[in-house]
């Protein structure tokens, strides 16, 4: 199960579909490995995103996206994800991408983070972006890689 809640209406202001979008991008994701999970995704604003980077990471910034694994439990509850609205924004105006792209790429993302996926070195990066290129893909969502060599 996933579920989404949006916590800013800034999200539903710019992208009525949000939720649809969301849901849509984080099944996707899901997909890419068997057995399932359930994880929670919060899309919320830039000042709980600066919070929760400060208290969890150290970094007293706001940031796009941000996933809590979970302990491996028996209820195959996987984490949490939170997205900020003003980054996000703010970040597809400057990469010529519509807000439902970046969305789109940032939960495939924080859903792969939650599967194990990192992008500490090189090759854990490679890996992931190759993921998260096939299942944007499938989405119908442009190669958000290919956009940034373009610029």
């Amino acid at each position: 199960m996933i579920e989404v809640e949006v916590e800013a209406d800034a999200w539903t202001k710019a992208l009525p579909e949000v939720e649809t979008v969301t849901l849509k991008a984080a099944e996707a994701a899901l997909e890419t490995v068997e057995g399932g999970g359930s994880f929670a995704i919060l899309l919320t604003d830039d000042e709980t995103l600066r919070e929760l980077n400060a208290r969890f990471l150290g970094k007293d910034k706001p940031t796009n996206v941000l996933s809590f694994p979970a302990p491996a439990n028996p209820d195959r509850h996987l984490g949490d994800i939170a997205l900020a609205y003003g980054v996000c924004a703010r970040e597809a105006g400057e990469q010529g991408k519509t807000l439902s792209q970046h969305l789109s790429h940032l939960t495939v993302h924080g859903v792969l983070h939650l599967l194990g996926y990192d992008h500490q070195d090189d090759g854990e990066a490679e890996a992931m972006e190759a993921v998260e290129r096939a299942v944007l893909e499938a989405l119908g969502v442009p190669d958000p890689y290919a956009v940034e060599l373009e610029r």
